[in-house]
């Protein structure tokens, strides 16, 4: 049974997305705001979190990113009615669709299935292949979607620094284009841009502790793209 989180304001909404959501075997949680929504992901594990942009407490775009940031939990933004420049935020901070308000139920439930399954199908995609890469003490589980340090601290990655990090290892020492890295990291209702991926690229960055001004592991090849210049190996 799919575990899927749903926070919005709105009571009625809440209300109606769990019991429509329910209707189709979802397990459903409900949250009225940001304080209760990172208490509940931190208590426990969801297969997919609804959320809504608006909230009292908190901004959507920063729990987004915060939810890529501790538990890679793919993410549904809500956002309202003829307002493309937060739903572009909100694909650039890790969200893995969105859906503008008021929607149709069995839109949000179609899309809900789409995420969950383009997630499965990585994970099936990826059995076959090496599971497990290492690079500069670095370990990279594709399977688990999990980064761990030389440290061995567990790196929380977005939808996006995961699917940006498979491109690199399975492409060390190559010069990529952003126009090659689109390509490599586009998902279905997802929007992938110059300025996304150079976001993705930064925010990989940080989390390898790879300097901006001097990176040692993904380097900027002016004109032609990002080299991940490695060793990787199974």
């Amino acid at each position: 049974m799919n575990r899927c989180l749903v926070v919005d304001d709105d009571g009625e909404i809440r209300d109606s997305v769990r019991d429509y959501l329910q209707r189709f075997g979802m397990a459903v949680t409900t949250a009225s705001c940001g304080a209760e929504m990172r208490r509940l992901v931190q208590s426990g594990t969801f297969d997919v979190i609804v959320l809504d942009l608006m909230l009292p407490d908190d901004n959507g775009l920063a729990l987004c990113r915060w939810v890529q940031d501790t538990a890679g939990t793919p993410v549904i933004m809500l956002t309202a009615q003829g307002d493309p420049a937060s739903r572009v935020l909100g694909l650039e901070v890790g969200a893995d669709d969105y859906l503008a308000k008021p929607f149709e139920p069995r839109e949000l439930v179609a899309r809900i299935n789409a995420v969950l399954r383009r997630a499965q199908k990585g994970e099936r995609g990826k059995e076959d292949a090496q599971r497990v890469v290492q690079f500069k003490g670095w370990k990279f589980d594709r399977l688990l979607r999990q980064l761990v340090s030389p440290q061995d601290v567990v790196v929380a990655l977005s939808s996006a620094e995961y699917r940006l990090l498979a491109a690199f290892v399975e492409r060390p020492g190559r010069v990529l284009s952003r126009d090659q890295l689109i390509d490599l990291t586009r998902a279905p209702g997802v929007e992938v841009n110059d300025r996304s991926i150079d976001l993705a690229v930064s925010r990989l960055r940080q989390k390898l502790g790879d300097s901006s001004r001097e990176p040692l592991l993904i380097k900027t090849m002016r004109g032609e793209g990002y080299l991940f210049d490695v060793k990787v190996q199974a």
